[in-house]
């Protein structure tokens, strides 16, 4: 009996401060999920209640947003809306950041997937010492370049020309979108390539067939942020789009609303130019905030 009690008195005593260390675990752990979880809060508080604040003041009158700016409106007012998108040319800026916008983020997606593709599937000489001359210019701030970039469009005779910003703003965007890409295909399996190799598929159908699908979520990823980025950019447009044959964009006109309106300003026309010019944000966001994730997580899960 008391060797057959030696191992039971041993394993009480063995399992006792494992569950005494279990409890000061736990409370360690629930208070930093709280914080963590406080913390994420407070940033999505700080983030959304300054555009709920800017959507609710697009309904207010100009009275309204002087006397009482943190009430609620007295009413829909959706002429604020029409007259920001009519009399004020938003709808104008709309549609030129629209063109401008596709054409740059199409350029960036295709050249930008292919160069990656090649930087992170085949080997030649200087392969290296290329992609880092391309990464590299994430370096350099777009100001840097300002006065340069200025002669060098305007020599090319694509000054105040939407094909001129769509180039520029492609050329800024490649760096960034080959550095996320390159790292995005080295994760995929080779063997689906060497495969489609064998059963006679070359080498093009190979990156459009089979490699660019199964890249999906990062294209996505990387399109998004490149969106948001060619969207809201404005001291490009603003140093290339000047003159009286311009087209300015969208954040040209919300800029020079602001400006004009003086001490008499359309309060109301502004906010609700702001929330015209967010609302394709948020919607692109919205629906491919999934994606999102799932493109950045892709590389850490294989």
């Amino acid at each position: 009996m008391t060797t057959l009690d030696r191992p039971t008195a041993t394993g009480a005593e063995q399992s006792g401060p494992a569950r005494g260390d279990a409890r000061p675990l736990r409370r360690e752990l629930g208070f930093a999920n709280v914080f963590s979880h406080g913390l994420l809060l407070f940033w999505a508080a700080l983030t959304a209640l300054p555009l709920l604040w800017m959507f609710l003041s697009s309904f207010k009158s100009d009275k309204e947003i002087l006397t009482d700016p943190w009430g609620l409106p007295g009413g829909l007012r959706f002429e604020n809306w029409a007259r920001a998108w009519t009399e004020a040319h938003i709808g104008q800026y709309f549609l030129n950041s629209g063109v401008v916008v596709t054409g740059s983020l199409t350029l960036t997606m295709l050249f930008g997937a292919t160069a990656a593709y090649v930087f992170a599937r085949y080997e030649f000489p200087g392969r290296q010492v290329v992609y880092y001359l391309v990464v590299g210019g994430m370096m350099f701030p777009v100001f840097l370049a300002l006065v340069p970039l200025f002669f060098v469009v305007r020599n090319a005779g694509l000054l105040h020309t939407w094909l001129g910003l769509i180039l520029v703003y492609a050329a800024y965007s490649l760096p960034f979108t080959v550095f996320f890409l390159t790292a995005f295909f080295r994760t995929l399996p080779t063997s689906i390539a060497e495969a489609a190799l064998i059963d006679g598929c070359g080498h093009f159908r190979l990156f459009f067939r089979v490699m660019l699908p199964m890249a999906r979520p990062g294209l996505i990823s990387v399109a998004i942020f490149n969106f948001l980025s060619h969207w809201n950019q404005f001291i490009l447009p603003q140093v290339l789009m000047q003159g009286e044959d311009a087209k300015p964009v969208l954040a040209q006109g919300l800029a020079a609303l602001a400006v004009n309106q003086g001490y008499q300003g359309d309060f109301s026309g502004l906010f609700a130019g702001l929330t015209i010019a967010t609302l394709p944000v948020l919607a692109v966001y919205v629906a491919f905030q999934r994606q999102i994730q799932t493109g950045l997580t892709a590389g850490q899960l294989k």
